[in-house]
């Protein structure tokens, strides 16, 4: 077996059985941005779709689009069955077929053949958290009750002889039971592919003190990393590879990559060399298509570092020009906006006396109309409806978080999850947060991914 990494989360399997070659294509994210345009590659990858045209399966873990990339997916052959999750809320499902394939849906912990002797298992890391993998506004669309999202996957290969597991973005605390039985289900382990950062909008994204952020940015990086070697302990795998966090913020968005407390490929990987027992596991760190084969440990190139000095010049110089999509929208009117939100007010409401939730926290939109003129809207959390308010009028709550964001944003979230859904604006940066007299409560973000008037 091989596995050639080809782009953060995107890597592929390949097992060979003498002339005889089988090829999973996992999580493509191989071209453009994603996250609403705010989430960029480097370094780039250069993507050519013929160069996966002899891929037999393609095993998509999630909804999110760094995983799911239509971009990418849109320029692979259609004839290639998508492998997925048989999940609960059919987003995922939809949106592959939607462009095209055909999906074919696994049963949780069901060991299946695909050809030759190569199986899959795909696990769902159930019970995903917000409050554990700290994306401020959950995945709740996919949260049909509100105790359990089945969000993320974890996928087993094997050949009958050698065992990958590819743990994608699942959280170790929320995967844990899931990575105990399969341990006990699989035995010796070895590779583990292994998410190295928590991406969310934490700290970056919030009004803080630069020191502050500088500050939690570091404790997010190492909390993270803590949690990446409980995984190499649990599983105990021969190799482990760190992936699945290679993105740089772009746009007007650079500026914050700083504060964003997810590191560099080679930083996390100097870090677990340092604190993972090497006598035990070895780590292995890989540039874009190369290759470790499993049978003898080799990696077929040296890896190459890359120079931060170049980076910054790249993003610099390429990737802080680079537009969001709704950048290129009209700047909507005030009128337009409010037009939106009776209804979008009504499905919020919903869903919060469905769930039997209430809080005297409001929500404040704050954003910028075609005048150059403030909008700024408070909505309650416990029936009382919603209102226009003035920027003096927001020292009158005790509890409130406000959010800021682009107007031409905001009417996309407004008319729908199929424009623009609030949770990818959250993990791509596009909101900013400030939180007075309360703490995160997920009810709230639970019903605040249905504000929208669709």
């Amino acid at each position: 077996m091989k596995i050639i990494q080809l782009n953060s989360a995107s890597v592929m399997i390949e097992d060979s059985t003498g002339d005889s070659k089988v090829k999973i294509l996992c999580d493509p994210w191989l071209e453009g941005e994603e996250y609403l345009g705010s989430w960029a590659m480097y370094p780039p990858y250069d993507f050519n779709p013929d160069n996966f045209i002899d891929v037999d399966f393609i095993y998509v873990s999630h909804i999110h689009p760094d995983h799911s990339s239509a971009k990418t997916l849109s320029k692979l052959n259609k004839d290639i069955p998508v492998l997925i999750h048989n999940f609960p809320e059919k987003f995922l499902k939809n949106k592959i077929e939607s462009l095209g394939f055909k999906t074919i849906e696994l049963e949780h912990g069901v060991r299946i053949s695909l050809k030759n002797n190569l199986h899959i298992n795909i696990m769902a890391a159930d019970n995903c958290d917000p409050n554990i993998c700290g994306q401020i506004m959950g995945c709740g669309l996919a949260e049909i009750k509100f105790k359990t999202t089945q969000i993320d996957t974890i996928a087993v290969f094997d050949n009958e002889k050698q065992v990958i597991v590819n743990t994608n973005d699942c959280p170790f605390d929320i995967a844990k039971d899931t990575a105990s039985l399969i341990k006990s289900l699989y035995g010796n382990i070895d590779v583990l592919l292994v998410g190295y950062v928590a991406a969310s909008s934490w700290p970056h994204c919030y009004n803080l003190p630069d020191d502050e952020k500088h500050q939690e940015s570091i404790k997010k990086q190492f909390t993270k990393l803590e949690t990446t070697k409980k995984y190499i302990e649990l599983l105990q795998p021969k190799y482990y590879i760190p992936f699945a966090g290679r993105y740089t913020l772009c746009g007007k968005n650079t500026v914050m990559n700083q504060y964003r407390g997810e590191p560099e490929l080679e930083d996390a990987f100097e870090w677990l060399c340092s604190n993972v027992s090497p006598e035990k596991y070895r780590g292995i760190i890989m540039n874009n298509d190369c290759w470790l084969d499993i049978d003898t440990g080799k990696i077929n190139k040296t890896y190459t570092p890359i120079d931060k000095t170049e980076k910054q010049k790249y993003v610099n110089d390429v990737l802080s020009k680079k537009k969001f999509p709704y950048e290129h929208e009209p700047i909507p009117s005030s009128s337009e906006i409010w037009d939106l939100i009776p209804k979008s007010y009504e499905n919020f409401e919903k869903i919060r006396k469905k769930i039997n939730w209430v809080s005297n926290s409001i929500i404040i939109l704050k954003t910028i109309d075609v005048n150059n003129e403030d909008l700024i809207i408070a909505i309650s959390c416990n029936g009382k409806g919603f209102q226009k308010i003035s920027q003096s009028d927001i020292e009158n709550y005790d509890q409130y978080m406000t959010i800021s964001l682009d107007i031409r944003l905001l009417k996309w979230l407004l008319n729908g999850p199929q424009k623009a859904h609030w949770s990818n604006a959250d993990l791509g940066s596009h909101l900013i947060y400030n939180r007075v007299g309360s703490i995160y409560k997920r009810g709230l973000f639970y019903c605040w991914n249905h504000f929208y008037s669709r």
